[in-house]
């Protein structure tokens, strides 16, 4: 697993103001917090994670956080956004422990579909119900992503929860809630069939629009 580091310092300054100052320098507020340590209040250059933001191991890889020359690792919990400026405005980072399980969301990564029988036949519509799932496993275990090998997609098919493999050392949990909690990830179905799906509830009110005429009579 590839390591990627984020270099940080403390900062012992906070509100809004502080935190308005320090995008003003181009430096992003964040936070630290969980495990045996006290929260920690922490600022980052924008630029650097800005760059991170584009890569999918910043959100989902174990990241080594760099505070003033001290390492600790961490996964990213949260990141806040500008509502329409290019700015990052906030991270929180989680402490992880080597040895305690980690629940996280990663990204499913969709392989040879246009390969599959389902790809091949026209007119067939091939959905992805889901692009992430969330897993538990020990941080040395986590992946950056889950490959859903579709090379066997027949027409008509369903690929749940249950069928992902899954790399050594990884759960779902939702699937020891129940076989209510086995969803779909992957429906494979003519475009026709999608259609009539779609149609059929503005079909079911016509009787019943009909039946409203008969008794305003």
């Amino acid at each position: 697993m590839s390591e990627h580091t984020i270099k940080a310092t403390s900062r012992n300054v906070e509100g809004k103001g502080a935190s308005r100052r320090l995008r003003h320098a181009a430096q992003l507020p964040a936070i630290v917090y969980g495990g045996n340590a006290a929260p920690q209040s922490i600022q980052i250059e924008h630029e650097q994670i800005w760059l991170a933001s584009h890569h999918e191991w910043f959100y989902s890889s174990i990241l080594n956080l760099d505070v003033d020359g001290k390492v600790e690792q961490v996964l990213l919990r949260d990141m806040q956004r500008h509502p329409y400026k290019q700015l990052i405005m906030h991270l929180d980072f989680q402490r992880v422990d080597a040895n305690q399980a980690l629940r996280t969301k990663v990204q499913l990564h969709f392989v040879n579909q246009e390969k599959s029988p389902a790809g091949k036949t026209g007119g067939v519509v091939i959905m992805h119900e889901l692009t992430e799932v969330e897993i538990s496993c020990l941080p040395k275990n986590l992946p950056e992503a889950i490959e859903v090998d579709l090379a066997d997609l027949a027409v008509g098919a369903v690929v749940h929860l249950s069928d992902l493999k899954l790399p050594a050392g990884v759960e779902i949990p939702a699937l020891k809630l129940g076989k209510e909690h086995d969803v779909a990830v992957v429906v494979a179905k003519h475009g026709k069939e999608e259609a009539e799906a779609t149609d059929a509830p503005a079909s079911a009110e016509v009787p019943a629009t009909k039946a409203a005429k008969k008794d305003d009579k």
